[in-house]
């Protein structure tokens, strides 16, 4: 585990954050602008000092009340919003700075497999790194980081200054990562979409306090959580290719709670997809819907009900033994259906969001 403990005040704002996290996977820290995200990267980095802290990591403690780990004696990466390389470095020379920092019988992570990682191949012979894009040159800088073979890396929003498309090409390299990484990375962002493609645990602030913490889905399944209330509020699912139906394009998800049929998915037969169903797209039928469009309908048991304003109603769903549902609808549709908790419904899912 990582265990943390800080409390730093500024004029206008404090910090009292108490964690443990898993050593495992990435972790992201989510909340509002100002809610003091990256003021906790930074103390658990060693860029702010604490009158009051703790920082243990696993077995090493970098920091408590009598001792104090200097920045670079933290062995931790860290990647910034922007990219931050060497513009008078070739891209093998920025990434050797970050190699070179570690002793040999120390590397846990070697140039070949970052290369290999995160998709350098074309880039690593690169005299500079001018006329690269925002993700290519992210990549490096994430690349950088890893080799020096950190027991702890951080990242500070690395997607919040790219554009649309610059996203969309780094994105599968971050999910590689997660799958090919033994290191633990805290992952700021203020972007639910990202935090759901990519995170394992959830830590979610506001105005300088933890609020939550816990696994992704738990947190997001949460009807008493900021994030119940949000647009694109919606649980994750873990689900497996089953079917490839060529002839109208689709792929069948499986999990254990049912089925989704989704856009053709182009991966083998028994792959790991990661998919967000948001509330919204979720309707409820009280009996089994027949003649319907909606191609996706889940038995589930209503859990949770929760007012989202005047006008509509946030209920949690469970399908099968654990997975969680959230669905959105309006307070006349509740009504009219009596809904209460523990009744047995029919979850119909309009669209499913494919994000990993």
């Amino acid at each position: 585990m990582i265990h943390a403990r800080f409390d730093l005040s500024y004029p206008g704002f404090a910090l009292h954050a108490e964690l443990q996290l898993p050593a495992r996977g990435i972790t992201a820290l989510f909340g509002p602008s100002g809610s003091g995200k990256t003021t906790l990267l930074r103390c658990i980095a060693g860029l702010e000092r604490t009158a009051h802290g703790m920082l243990q990591v696993k077995d090493e403690v970098w920091q408590d009340n009598e001792n104090f780990l200097p920045v670079h004696q933290r062995q931790l990466g860290y990647v910034f919003q922007e990219a931050s390389l060497f513009p008078h470095l070739s891209v093998r020379r920025n990434l050797e700075y970050g190699l070179k920092r570690i002793p040999p019988e120390q590397r846990r992570v070697q140039l070949e497999q970052v290369v290999e990682w995160l998709g350098l191949n074309k880039l690593i012979g690169r005299d500079s790194t001018a006329g690269l894009s925002g993700g290519e040159l992210q990549r490096i800088a994430i690349a950088r980081a890893l080799l020096t073979s950190p027991r702890l890396l951080l990242m500070d929003e690395p997607l919040s200054a790219l554009d649309a498309a610059s996203k969309r090409e780094i994105l599968p390299y971050l999910e590689r990562l997660h799958g090919e990484l033994d290191t633990p990375v805290i992952y700021v962002s203020h972007a639910l979409d990202e935090v759901a493609r990519l995170a394992d645990h959830l830590v979610l602030m506001e105005q300088g306090r933890i609020i939550a913490s816990g696994a992704l889905n738990e947190i997001l399944a949460r009807l008493d959580l900021p994030t119940a209330h949000l647009d694109d509020a919606g649980p994750v699912l873990e689900t497996s290719v089953a079917i490839h139906d060529e002839k109208y394009h689709l792929t069948r998800l499986d999990f254990s709670g049912g089925s989704l049929w989704v856009s053709k998915v182009e991966r083998a037969i028994g792959s790991m997809v990661r998919v967000r169903v948001l509330a919204r797209d979720v309707s409820i039928a009280t009996i089994a819907p027949q003649g319907s469009s909606i191609n996706n309908v889940l038995s589930a048991r209503i859990d949770g009900i929760q007012d989202e304003g005047p006008d509509r109603v946030n209920l949690r769903l469970t399908v099968g033994e654990s997975h969680m549902l959230l669905s959105r609808i309006t307070r006349r549709s509740c009504d009219h259906l009596n809904l209460v908790l523990g009744m047995e419904v029919f979850a119909q899912v309009k669209s499913v969001a494919l994000i990993a």
